[in-house]
């Protein structure tokens, strides 16, 4: 898959040495939040689009090449600060969460966004907020989507 870079970054990238710190936006939204929770990997605040993201150090275990099981990543953040366990605490299904790269330099730019993911298995205790994120599980899904019965066929069966 090709991934369109800024110029900035594509230098970034391919330099030997270079300035510039790619910075990871992570955001878990759920209707029952009055706002969504937005936080940043770094040591300070940063502000991209529009939207403030705290600064909460986290690691992203990123998911093992297995056949037998749709990828996984595990999600561990510094728990730093109650809210995010207090937000979390409250909810009575799965948030969402997205993944956004941007450069500290210009963050506005988004080079690259990562859609789609569930928090689940949410786990704390005094020093890590810990869950894994999941894409939904194409696999079990039925194929072909439909089937050939009389209430959707009725052509099909003389009806």
């Amino acid at each position: 898959m090709s991934r369109s870079l800024s110029a900035i970054a594509r230098r970034a990238v391919t330099a030997q040495e270079t300035g510039e710190v790619f910075l990871l936006l992570l955001t878990i939204a759920h209707a029952s939040l009055a706002a969504p929770i937005r936080v940043v990997n770094d040591l300070v605040n940063h502000t991209s689009n529009g939207d403030l993201f705290t600064a909460f150090p986290f690691q992203l275990q990123l998911p093992d090449e297995h056949d037998e099981s749709p990828p996984r990543m595990r999600l561990a953040i510094d728990n730093v600060d109650r809210t995010i366990v207090a937000s979390l605490r409250r909810l009575t299904s799965p948030p969402t969460v997205q993944l956004d790269v941007c450069l500290a330099s210009q963050p506005d730019v988004i080079e690259a966004s990562f859609p789609g993911f569930q928090l689940q298995a949410v786990g704390y205790d005094h020093l890590v907020v810990e869950g894994d994120l999941t894409l939904d599980d194409i696999i079990t899904e039925p194929f072909p989507e439909g089937s050939f019965t009389p209430q959707h066929f009725a052509g099909l069966f003389g009806i």
